[in-house]
């Protein structure tokens, strides 16, 4: 199921420049739906989308709303391999079932917000990400 290097849509590689460089995850949200919608809305286009926009409402500590996402891209998330699109999606559900679970106790245990990264496998994939997204 790993696609074929060099066949990555420019929209999912801009995605990984917002989501791991640039932490802009509004602009994430931008292009990972218009890929999405493109797809015939894709679940794992919508799973990453949805980790996104999850980062989003945490920082704006919006801490319902990065639950309901969370658990949602998990859902979505879960079928695909562990290594797929170049990605090590395995790692981004574990970090992102951390994350969740953190989220379950906040209003008992508060702790600061942070980024999560998706861990790029793939070498010609993090040649285009480092380039820009070119």
């Amino acid at each position: 199921m790993e696609s074929p290097r060099n066949e990555y849509p420019d929209q999912y590689v801009r995605f990984l420049v917002y989501f791991n460089i640039d932490r802009d995850y509004y602009e994430c949200h931008e292009v990972m739906e218009e890929l999405w919608l493109e797809e015939g809305r894709d679940p794992f286009y919508q799973g990453l989308l949805q980790v996104a926009v999850g980062l989003f409402h945490f920082r704006r500590e919006n801490i319902s709303g990065a639950r309901k996402l969370f658990a949602s891209a998990l859902s979505k998330l879960r079928p695909y391999p562990e290594r797929y699109m170049g990605i090590d999606l395995g790692r981004l559900r574990k970090d992102v079932e951390a994350h969740l679970k953190r989220l379950e106790s906040y209003e008992r245990t508060p702790f600061p917000y942070y980024d999560l990264n998706i861990s790029i496998i793939d070498r010609d994939l993090r040649n285009r990400i480092h380039k820009g997204g070119a």
